[in-house]
């Protein structure tokens, strides 16, 4: 039992204010793993004022300085790799393969990246007769989500750091041990007391409390895109600035002149990880009409290859969702798919046989389905894939841009201008073509409702900073 009922403020684990505990679960049985805090507005509070007395002396370290915290970091992270992999596989369901890879791997990639970012990094322009100084914008309030508890956590707390600025971490209450680890991890790399400090607790009180806190001056958030906006209302009372990454519906246009077998293989990876709980999933496949029956024809054999199992069995690439209410509402999108007119293909509602003890939900295909259907239009974050079709290229941009969401998108062709292209034509922060790796120094987030602002590499820290012209004679 993981019970691990205090907060980290001001380089120590010390007790909450009060004696509510949260009980952690385990998606893959329904059992109760471990226990945290509920953290009240006195714990908030108290962290707060420890990352804005630590910023008076933080903000002045040099580039160096702070490369050498990063790298030392990422040492301390690196040697809990096991720890916490364990760990994202025990309170988020993740398959163990997949916990390494990428939910493991891509953090520390961020403290890396981030260190290198700063070898170059200039905070000082000079501009005609103006100075132009990019200052650390202050004490940073980081709202992080439950579906990447070491990456997105890691991300946001990488640019603060290398920006000068310290912070404020409200990990998600679903998965908030392994974000407990990267609190160890700093007191191990020798950081100074208070530039990071994480506080557990509900949405309702703490992440109210940070979003509207006078003494933060910055608010990163990721999650959906209701509490987005109720982020934005609270921050606008104190005029404070907010990054948000909400939420997607990513589009993967397959071109004519792809390699079917190879085009299935790509669009199940990014639609199926992590049990499709990733905003940037292939959340519709947009197919050209000349190959879409072979298109379903391959996926059809295709999926029986991503074996749903326990998590901690390296063989497994899909494991439950993360809770109750996740599970409910796929099933909901699932039975509205149905009752819209969609063809279902594979899967549909209920638990995949023999796994009835978690939350495990059936990876499912529609086809048929229009851009005017809800499973087309929005966020499902689960197992299910709509396939859409289409005639010709400017048609299937026009599905791929139809959405309130701009967050990612795919592309699927051998032909490499064609691709481009395409690419280059969907409105979205993030576009992949083919099956191009990650680049930690190139930009993420989102167009229209799926946010504000831009995480990794020099776009990350740029976010943290503050800009002061000074004007000389």
């Amino acid at each position: 039992m993981l019970n691990r009922i205090q907060h980290f403020i001001n380089g120590e684990w010390v007790d909450s204010t009060d004696t509510e505990i949260i009980n952690v679960i385990n998606p893959a049985n329904k059992k109760v793993i471990g226990k945290i805090s509920d953290g009240t507005t006195e714990d908030l509070n108290r962290a707060v004022k420890a990352a804005k007395n630590a910023f008076l002396s933080f903000s002045k370290t040099t580039k160096k300085e702070r490369i050498t915290l990063l790298n030392q970091i990422a040492d301390e992270f690196e040697k809990r790799k096991k720890e916490i992999v364990d760990t994202i596989t025990l309170e988020l369901g993740s398959p163990i393969s997949n916990s390494y890879i990428p939910q493991f791997s891509m953090a520390l990639a961020h403290y890396r990246q981030a260190a290198k970012e700063l070898e170059d990094f200039e905070f000082v322009e000079y501009k005609n007769k103006a100075i132009v100084y990019k200052e650390p914008i202050g004490v940073s309030g980081l709202i992080t989500p439950w579906n990447f508890p070491a990456n997105q956590a890691s991300t946001k707390i990488a640019s603060a750091i290398a920006s000068g600025s310290t912070v404020v971490l409200k990990p998600a209450q679903l998965t908030p041990f392994t974000a407990m680890i990267i609190a160890d991890v700093f007191k191990a790399a020798g950081a100074p007391k208070g530039v990071f400090n994480l506080v557990n607790g509900s949405g309702k009180e703490i992440g109210n409390g940070i979003s509207s806190h006078p003494d933060i001056d910055f608010v990163s958030f990721t999650g959906s895109g209701a509490v987005g906006q109720k982020i934005t209302e609270n921050a606008a009372k104190t005029v404070k600035k907010v990054s948000l990454e909400l939420g997607g519906k990513s589009p993967l246009i397959v071109l004519k002149d792809c390699n079917i077998e190879k085009a299935v293989d790509i669009t199940l990876s990014k639609s199926l990880f992590n049990s499709g709980q990733v905003c940037t999933a292939a959340a519709k496949i947009i197919i050209p009409e000349a190959i879409h029956d072979d298109f379903v024809k391959v996926l059809k054999k295709r999926i029986s290859k991503f074996k749903i199992g326990d998590p901690q069995n390296q063989d497994t690439l899909i494991g439950p969702l993360v809770s109750e209410k996740q599970f409910n509402q796929v099933q909901k999108y699932i039975d509205t798919g149905i009752k819209e007119g969609a063809n279902l293909i594979i899967g549909g509602k209920g638990h995949p046989e023999g796994f009835e003890g978690g939350f495990y939900a059936r990876p499912t295909v529609f086809t048929n389905v229009n851009s005017n259907m809800s499973i087309a239009q929005e966020e499902i974050f689960g197992p299910v894939i709509p396939i859409l079709s289409y005639e010709d290229i400017p048609e299937a941009i026009k599905i791929a841009n139809d959405t309130i969401y701009g967050l990612a998108g795919y592309v699927i062709g051998n032909d490499k201008e064609l691709a481009q292209e395409t690419a280059i034509s969907i409105r979205a922060g993030r576009v992949t073509i083919n099956d191009a790796p990650e680049d930690y120094s190139a930009p993420f987030g989102g167009y229209k409702q799926s946010g504000v602002g831009r995480e990794w590499g020099k776009y990350g820290i740029e976010e943290y900073l503050e800009l002061k012209a000074i004007l000389t004679e």
